[in-house]
């Protein structure tokens, strides 16, 4: 009887993956010839959500719930999926991910924080729900939690595995063919009517597979938290010689790489996952160096936790919120929860960690609310970043000309250009250049959105940023009172653009013609040098480039400085070819270091 339950689950799952593959292959279809629906966001967005995420989820839950219970599970899903959705297209940053719009126009598809954090939703979601069910309560225990959650990780890791290694050998069996002249299964493999239902198709029976042979599974899963719990001794190391370093280097130098809030939430996550992998479900034996590095661990995540707080208030305070801040601080606050918790299992000595089940309990009903409340009007992030930067302008924290209209326009959504409408109305003192800014940004292709807006711009003074070497030479005249506002900033260096950019300025003679040239390398950011000469009608503009490698190389710049060079002639000619000169670059030789 099992077994005949099992072979009409097994043929449900498979006509639900088919079914799945048809229908995806029917947007898909409509996406490739600009057809309904996918000329309508508020049709087209829904349906990919529903198709690539609904079907997972009745596959999963068939043979294991029962139909009441899976129709009650599979409707609220539905209907979280749907206003998901709805808001993702009402907010205006749903994107086009199937195909790209300058090809075929108005082809819509969820923006792609709503699929990765909606997939994330819904892993921990059915978790719970499968979870207790079985058990029969709302909340079920943790070991149900974790028996269910690992059980489905492990189901989706290697259901894609199954995918990629089922088409690895249809294309391998395609060049078998092509061996003998027959092109038959190669073509097959380049048409989507194919591709798209058979990837369903084998997605789930390899979900049936993998859900019918749990011992299989649980084994895979006991060896991977096993590798996994090894390395938590390593991971506790590291992240202590960083917290142990802070003191003495200061927090400066993290600042400066403006990326330090996301290494940091990635370090605290390794932290959690690991901790966890050594724990499992609280019953496993787990060897005496692991206890003392999970206890060191959990005692270790609130400070990584609170320096990421620090690092992201930092660019709050300086730039004001973004829709990516506000996602960072989300996940903060999840992590921050997390952290509070795992210090206080680590100083219940009586237990292994016990109070950890509790934690990971409660804090996943946490990160659904988060979730809800991120994906949903009642805390958009691009809502709270509009807000804010609007609010910095209003208070004169940020001037006019250096107001971000790009950000309004590409990540505010509907918020950012009904801003951008209101600053067209713009009264005041900068009425002009907001005016300005935001009818040009109104009136942008949605295909230049990646083009990264360009300003012309100069300093006050340019002799103010510039050090001059040889020390106390003079910089021509011309070069200094030359308009460099007049420039596009991303045709010269920091130094000629704001009054925060330092160079370093070499003038010698670079051409033997009696004039002196004038070679730019900013101090911070060496991306590269620019030589500027002056032509003809005494406008100075770049003449020749010296590589990122070489401005970066701090003893080069140093012995530039120092006036220890000399300049040589090319090694190799140049080609001159109808009037034209064609340079032959030298291939440059490998070094051990910068300056060898």
């Amino acid at each position: 009887m099992e077994a005949q339950v099992s072979r009409k689950v097994m043929a449900a799952r498979l006509a639900i993956g088919l079914a799945q593959g048809l229908l995806l292959y029917w947007l898909y279809a409509a996406a490739r010839d600009s057809a309904w629906p996918a000329t309508s966001a508020y049709v087209m967005v829904p349906l990919m959500m529903v198709l690539l995420i609904w079907p997972v989820l009745l596959v999963s839950s068939l043979g294991h719930l029962t139909l009441r219970k899976v129709g009650y599970w599979l409707v609220a899903a539905l209907l979280v999926l749907l206003v998901f959705a709805q808001h993702d297209v009402w907010r205006g940053l749903h994107a086009d991910l199937l195909l790209p719009r300058w090809r075929y126009q108005s082809v819509w598809s969820p923006s792609a924080p709503l699929l990765l954090y909606s997939a994330a939703f819904f892993f921990i979601a059915h978790a719970m729900v499968m979870a207790g069910a079985h058990e029969g309560r709302r909340i079920a225990s943790y070991n149900g939690y974790f028996e269910t959650a690992w059980k489905l990780a492990i189901q989706l890791l290697f259901s894609v595995f199954f995918v990629g290694a089922l088409f690895l050998v249809l294309w391998l069996g395609a060049e078998l063919f092509m061996l003998v002249k027959l092109r038959f299964l190669r073509e097959l493999l380049q048409q989507s009517w194919f591709n798209v239902p058979v990837i369903c198709t084998a997605f789930s029976c390899a979900m049936h597979v993998t859900d019918v042979r749990p011992a299989i599974v649980r084994g895979i899963r006991t060896l991977l938290l096993v590798l996994l719990s090894w390395i938590l001794p390593v991971a506790v190391v590291l992240v202590t010689g960083f917290i142990c370093t802070l003191p003495f280097t200061g927090l400066t130098a993290l600042w400066e790489t403006r990326h330090a809030t996301a290494v940091l939430l990635v370090a605290a996550t390794l932290l959690l996952v690991l901790i966890n992998a050594a724990f499992q479900n609280g019953e496993a034996i787990v060897a005496l160096p692991l206890r003392v590095g999970a206890r060191t661990a959990a005692i270790l995540i609130l400070p990584v936790i609170m320096v990421g707080i620090y690092a992201l208030g930092l660019r709050v305070v300086q730039y004001g919120w973004t829709a990516d801040r506000v996602m960072a601080a989300a996940y903060l606050l999840v992590t921050t929860c997390y952290a509070v918790g795992y210090l206080w299992a680590a100083y219940e000595y009586d237990t292994w960690l016990q109070p950890l089940t509790t934690v990971n309990i409660y804090t996943a009903f946490l990160v659904l609310a988060v979730l809800l409340a991120l994906f949903t009007p009642i805390a958009d992030p691009a809502r709270i970043g509009v807000q804010s930067q609007m609010a910095r302008l209003a208070k004169g924290k940020v001037a006019a000309a250096d107001f971000d209209f790009h950000y309004l326009r590409y990540e505010g959504g509907r918020y950012g250009r009904a801003a951008l409408q209101e600053l067209t109305r713009a009264t005041g003192p900068d009425a002009a250049v907001l005016q300005a800014g935001a009818k040009a940004m109104l009136a942008q292709d949605d295909k230049d959105r990646w083009k990264l807006p360009v300003r012309s711009t100069a300093p006050a003074s340019v002799a103010d940023n510039l050090t001059v070497w040889p020390a106390g030479a003079p910089v021509p005249t011309g070069f200094l009172a030359q308009k460099w506002d007049d420039t596009r900033d991303d045709q010269k260096p920091s130094c000629l653009s704001t009054r925060e950019g330092k160079c370093d300025a070499f003038v010698f003679d670079a051409d033997g013609d009696g004039k002196p040239e004038v070679l730019l390398i900013e101090k911070k950011n060496a991306f590269g040098g620019r030589l500027y000469a002056e032509d003809g009608d005494g406008k100075w503009s770049v003449a020749a480039t010296l590589d990122y490698r070489d401005a970066a190389c701090k003893p080069l710049v140093e012995k530039l400085r120092k006036g220890e060079f000399t300049l040589a002639a090319p090694r190799f000619k140049e080609l001159e070819i109808d009037g034209q000169r064609v340079p032959l670059n030298a291939e440059r030789p490998p070094r051990e270091n910068c300056f060898k």
